[in-house]
């Protein structure tokens, strides 16, 4: 296959791979008042998506660095889609939560396996990161859009049913053109080190244990975010939405908006490094979250939005830092670390936004949270190397490097 073949089957994973994610946080609340629970009892049955979600990223991270990575994104689709099919097919929460788990399973596939191979292959890796977390946040908006729609119109079970259907064709096709190409796994890009930072193993380890930390409050950000977000709409635009296609429409619109974010931080990686521009972010994002604790109204939709764009902003630069320090033979278990870290805390953060839920504890103090563990992030950006405007070789001891750093 080609380079550019490939790429698009990527970023077409990974838009499937945050919508497959993101459907159910919209669906609980149909599911609530279909299966006669409580909001929080309802998102509770998510929790086995986003555990094994996470649980799975550090054998899928091994599988990356040993197989056909290829292969393994073709395997991400049919498994994924069969999934879907099953929780489609649901008849009580123990079936469904079966399948919620199937599906984190297989959705963890991606992010190890799809990134590393996106930093393998692309000519500029930060544009090409962007571009596919572009795709993967459109994933995002469609769940929330295409969900509350698919809900209301038809049932919940129709908003897994249709794109399941879908990603078993496509990763069916993509291992038959996987199979026709046949032959070596794609040549791998040197890229172009003109501006590169001074890449030492002490800086490597640095670089790692700061990607950890940002990992793992920003996971709390991010999922503490994409999750309550359709909640948080119908408590604090109630005048504007009071359905579950409004407030699908309201949050598919704020990710579809913030979806391209990804773009310019990407050029501006390329171009001056990661240090300033996380810093620049994560500034503006603890201030946002201050005000929407106890914000309500109308002014809550576009405070919301420049939030979410800031988020989505981030995403890509912790496998940049990763894809632009540390060597390729340890990459793809260098990613599925740091998912395994912001997936973990987002598969805590399910049951506990329920809990605060049923407890009265509601987003002033949630938002206030979040700002909080953003403020931590802010920290340890601090401490990123300055890169400077000159070229260097990678540490010429990535085996030492590995024993260091790598599980």
């Amino acid at each position: 296959m080609s380079r550019k073949e490939t790429l698009h089957f990527l970023n077409i994973a990974h838009f499937f791979d945050h919508f497959f994610i993101l459907i159910f946080p919209t669906a609980a609340i149909a599911i609530a008042l279909e299966w006669r629970m409580s909001y929080g009892a309802a998102l509770a049955m998510g929790t086995p998506v986003y555990v094994l979600f996470a649980l799975g990223t550090l054998p899928a991270g091994w599988l990356g660095d040993r197989f056909d990575r290829v292969k393994l994104l073709a395997l991400f689709f049919v498994g994924c889609g069969a999934s879907g099919l099953f929780v489609a097919l649901s008849n009580g929460p123990a079936t469904l939560m079966a399948g919620l788990g199937s599906l984190g399973l297989f959705a963890a596939l991606y992010h190890p396996v799809g990134l590393a191979l996106v930093t393998d292959i692309a000519i500029r890796p930060g544009r090409a990161l962007a571009v596919n977390g572009v795709f993967g946040n459109m994933g995002l908006a469609g769940a929330a859009a295409v969900t509350g729609f698919l809900a209301d119109q038809a049932g919940w079970r129709t908003a897994f049913l249709i794109p399941a259907t879908l990603s078993v064709l496509v990763g069916c096709g993509l291992f038959v053109r996987r199979l026709q190409k046949g032959g070596p796994a794609l040549r791998q890009v040197d890229h172009p080190v003109r501006g590169a930072p001074v890449v030492t193993r002490r800086n490597q380890i640095a670089v790692f244990v700061i990607t950890c930390v940002s990992a793992l409050f920003g996971g709390i950000v991010f999922n503490g975010l994409t999750i309550s977000l359709p909640k948080f709409f119908s408590e604090r635009l109630h005048h504007l939405a009071d359905d579950l296609t409004g407030i699908g429409a309201y949050t598919g619109l704020v990710f579809a908006v913030a979806a391209f974010a990804q773009l310019p931080v990407g050029e501006l990686l390329d171009r001056f490094g990661a240090r300033i521009v996380l810093i620049a972010l994560l500034i503006a994002q603890v201030a946002l979250f201050a005000a929407l604790s106890f914000l309500d109204g109308w002014i809550v939709l576009p405070l919301a939005l420049a939030l979410v764009v800031l988020v989505f902003a981030e995403i890509p630069i912790t496998t940049w830092l990763l894809g632009r320090y540390l060597p390729r033979t340890i990459r793809a278990r260098a990613v599925s670390v740091e998912y395994t870290l912001s997936l973990g805390v987002g598969a805590a953060i399910v049951p506990m936004i329920a809990v605060m839920h049923d407890r009265g504890l509601g987003f002033d103090v949630q938002f206030a949270g979040l700002a909080g563990a953003a403020l931590i992030v802010f920290t340890a950006a601090c401490f990123l190397p300055r890169a400077p405007a000159r070229a260097a070789p990678l540490s010429p001891s990535p085996q030492k490097l590995e024993e260091t750093i790598m599980p």
